[in-house]
């Protein structure tokens, strides 16, 4: 698995809707980018900025946040904790 270093986190993104909510086909080109996600994995923190987020919380962050890395078939983002926007209740 991979364990994030500092203040950063791993996060698995949501799928983007292939529907809409009338019941139409969204095509490939046309989604959006998805930017809700589960935090897979979180690094310790650093020394004067502790970790806000964990494991299992789901989180908003911004559209063109985090690198994309691929790791045994599956796609994931890394950012950095200032990147999330919030965590979703």
């Amino acid at each position: 698995m991979i364990q994030p270093l500092a203040d950063r986190v791993l996060v698995q993104a949501q799928e983007a809707q292939t529907m809409t909510a009338g019941g139409l086909y969204i095509p490939d080109t046309a989604k959006e980018k998805p930017q809700q996600g589960t935090v897979v994995a979180a690094g310790p923190g650093k020394k004067d900025e502790p970790m806000e987020v964990s494991v299992g919380d789901v989180v908003l962050y911004g559209k063109y946040s985090g690198t994309e890395v691929s790791y045994e078939g599956k796609k994931y983002l890394i950012m950095k904790q200032s990147d999330i926007l919030a965590i979703v209740k």
